[in-house]
């Protein structure tokens, strides 16, 4: 857990003041919800099955229990609208930087487009790199994602960097 991220934090998006706050364990089938609310994250596996929430909660102690990671999440009238992961990684390049790398934002269908997901985003670029002492933020969206490209663009990100993946089989994980 990031211990040096000052939260719960207010937020103040168009559509009213959010609370952005650590996950708790009791999160987990509203951070699945989330996940699931998601076409490319749906056809990877994350849909709401509650034989699987067992695994989601495990995941998400590892994320809490690991003092390079946190998940957030966005809070409207004690109303859960919107997650995402932060991980501080050490780094060489860069003279050193350490970086902040985001992971699994996710915004409710019903919420989007109403500057929920910019909200979180500018938090993690302004306040939260900065308490952390990154000297970057990166993340990676899936190539379908075209709108969440164009998304962390006006967010002032730079598409500089190809990314790859290779998925291991179940066996290996």
């Amino acid at each position: 857990m990031l211990d040096r991220l000052a939260v719960p934090v207010a937020v103040h998006t168009p559509a009213g003041p959010l609370t952005i706050r650590r996950a708790r364990p009791d999160d987990v089938r509203t951070i699945m919800t989330l996940l699931a609310d998601d076409a490319v994250g749906a056809r990877r596996g994350d849909v709401i099955d509650p034989q699987d929430e067992p695994i989601y909660a495990a995941a998400l102690q590892r994320v809490l229990a690991d003092p390079g990671n946190d998940l957030v999440i966005a809070e409207r009238e004690g109303q859960v609208i919107g997650t995402l992961q932060l991980t501080l990684i050490p780094g060489m390049s860069r003279l050193g930087s350490d970086r902040v790398i985001v992971e699994a934002v996710r915004v409710a269908s019903s919420e989007r487009s109403a500057g929920i997901g910019a909200a979180l985003l500018r938090w993690v670029m302004h306040d939260a790199a900065v308490q952390l002492g990154a000297g970057l933020v990166q993340l990676t969206s899936d190539a379908a994602r075209t709108d969440a490209r164009r998304f962390y663009l006006r967010l002032g990100f730079v598409d500089s960097h190809v990314g790859f993946k290779y998925l291991l089989p179940a066996a290996a994980r």
